[in-house]
């Protein structure tokens, strides 16, 4: 089950504290079947990642590499007072964002101000994913959550980087449970996500799928296992 087709949130050395270039990512994504690869660089906020000019020139950039589709995001931080951390006139250029909370450039607000802060994100019409909601360092509302994915149609991110840290990622695996029932009641879709910073990451998504499997989370709301659906959710084409 849960065949994925598409790695939406990957990480190259522009973010600065990732290790691989461009087309080692593309060719990663190529030996593991994958037909899409999303290139979402970190936003600033975080210290060392791309000045946001890296975002302006993203058409010199090839959209097929070793066989595979290219689509250029960024991870924008969700800031303290509900914006986000990059410009209008660099997030036009994307093709597609996700929205999250960091905390190198976020300090916690308590779980309803938290999650107020993210939906107000998701109303802007590129962001289409929500970054790893699953960490009780900022807790979150986890109904306030579901019901602004639904209503702003928004997807909402199992990140496996965040099942492979448990320990640093405060009850995530429980956090995820309880997002996951709430998704699968209010029909929001997720996707799910290496955040590979190597490309020894790239499409992997063993423990997300897993869980997905333990609570039979149904398959027709997981975005990234079918092409068409996924370029329409994300591109709208």
């Amino acid at each position: 089950m849960y065949e994925i087709i598409a790695d939406v949130h990957t990480h190259t050395i522009a973010s600065g504290h990732a290790y691989g270039t461009i087309r080692e990512m593309a060719q990663a994504a190529a030996e593991r079947s994958l037909r899409i690869l999303g290139l979402t660089e970190h936003a600033p906020g975080i210290p060392g990642t791309a000045d946001p000019l890296y975002f302006m020139n993203l058409a010199v950039i090839p959209r097929t590499l070793y066989g595979v589709d290219l689509i250029h995001g960024s991870e924008i931080n969700v800031l303290n007072d509900g914006t986000l951390s990059l410009e209008e006139k660099y997030i036009e250029r994307l093709d597609y964002a996700i929205a999250g909370i960091h905390t190198l450039c976020y300090h916690d607000e308590g779980r309803e101000k938290n999650s107020a802060n993210i939906a107000a994100c998701m109303r802007h019409p590129k962001v289409k994913l929500i970054s790893h909601p699953d960490d009780d360092h900022t807790p979150l509302d986890y109904e306030a959550l579901v019901r602004a994915a639904r209503d702003t149609g928004t997807a909402l991110e199992v990140n496996n980087s965040s099942l492979l840290k448990p320990d640093q990622r405060v009850h995530c695996y429980e956090n995820y449970r309880t997002m996951l029932g709430l998704c699968a009641r209010e029909q929001v879709p997720v996707i799910l996500s290496s955040d590979a910073h190597d490309p020894s990451a790239v499409g992997n998504v063993d423990l997300a799928r897993e869980l997905l499997e333990s609570v039979g989370f149904p398959e027709a709301l997981v975005l990234n296992t079918e092409e068409g659906r996924l370029l329409r959710f994300l591109l709208g084409r």
